[in-house]
């Protein structure tokens, strides 16, 4: 009987021991995961820490709003010149009419609907979100949050369907700006009889009548593209009448975006390689293809640089404060390898 008991007990406290190792175990496994997710969170597109907490599930991200001066960041973005014009003559406007309105004057209709045109990475999303915050600033919108979806987070797969997922998205952005990247998906350029993609739009302009005074839509993608989705339908062709153009960056502006992330995330560089960087984007500007992701090439660039130099580094023993900070040629060179 004795023996039994003994048993008991040392199984008892294997079972503990293993309990409480598990339990150890899956707490670092969250904070892991937590980690990970919070740095997943970034847009890499971003050159300002305006974007908010983001939220994605599925092709949906909803980013709440910062605290913080709009206008400011939309100054401090590099490059752009056209494009921050356009967005301030639009607020001024706004103000304006409001002030006209308030002393009892006649003011037009107006659309804060907009249109961004522009290749990848030309800060479209990251304008978006200012431009919200702004309309919430003039009064436009109470909560000035943005989200963001494409054609994925708008049409479902079986008849009867889109208009419930589209509705449900437009729901999530009362208040504040839907986001469409790509909309011209929404219109195949090749017809297709089971495509959904109408029942989405249709949707979408009932409910841009319905909430007007709480509802903003900025649609974006290639200017030729959306061009032909603004066309396939009047009634997006009387809402969208504002456009914004969003121009390639430059090799100069790139190398400034590249230098803007070394600095963010306490890197250094010496003149040599900046002098070789500068060399190398103007090369890849004067080369670049049509579908050239512009930031997000440079955002990419720099991750594989800081990986090139976690590579060099790993090789090393005793490595100083200083070489973890520098940006080598060498390991510049590797990346454009």
């Amino acid at each position: 009987m004795t023996f039994s008991n003994e048993l008991g007990q040392k199984i008892f406290k294997g079972c503990g021991c293993l309990s409480i190792g598990f339990v150890v175990l899956l707490t670092i496994f969250v904070i892991v995961a937590l980690c990970i997710d919070d740095e997943e969170e970034e847009d890499g597109v971003a050159q300002t820490e305006q974007t908010g907490k983001a939220e994605q599930k599925d092709s949906i991200v909803v980013n709440e709003v910062l605290e913080g001066d709009p206008y400011k960041e939309l100054d401090e973005l590099i490059g752009l010149e056209n494009v921050k014009r356009e967005v301030r003559t639009l607020a001024n406007f706004v103000k304006v009419q409001k002030m006209r309105k308030a002393q009892g004057l006649k003011t037009p209709k107006m659309s804060y609907h907009l249109v961004f045109t522009g290749s990848p990475g030309t800060g479209k999303t990251t304008v978006a979100r200012i431009v919200a915050r702004i309309y919430k600033d003039l009064g436009v919108l109470k909560k000035g949050h943005t989200v963001e979806t494409d054609r994925s987070g708008l049409v479902a797969e079986y008849m009867g369907q889109t208009a419930v997922k589209t509705n449900a998205i437009i729901d999530s952005a009362l208040n504040g700006v839907l986001f469409i990247d790509e909309a011209y998906a929404l219109v195949p350029e090749r017809g297709n009889g089971q495509d959904y993609g109408q029942e989405a739009i249709s949707t979408l302009l009932k409910r841009m009548e319905d909430d007007r005074d709480k509802l903003v839509v900025i649609i974006a993608g290639y200017p030729k593209e959306m061009q032909r989705f603004i066309d396939s339908n009047p009634g997006l062709q009387s809402r969208f009448t504002r456009y914004i153009d969003f121009p390639d960056y430059s090799a100069g502006e790139l190398t400034d975006i590249f230098k803007m992330y070394v600095r963010k995330n306490q890197y250094t560089l010496t003149a040599e390689v900046e002098q070789y960087l500068t060399q190398k984007l103007d090369s890849v500007v004067r080369h670049k293809e049509r579908n050239f992701g512009n930031a997000r090439y440079v955002r990419n660039m720099f991750e594989k640089c800081i990986q090139q130099q976690a590579n060099r580094l790993s090789r090393q023993q005793n490595v100083s404060k200083a070489q973890l900070s520098e940006l080598t040629l060498e390991d510049l060179q590797q990346t454009f390898r």
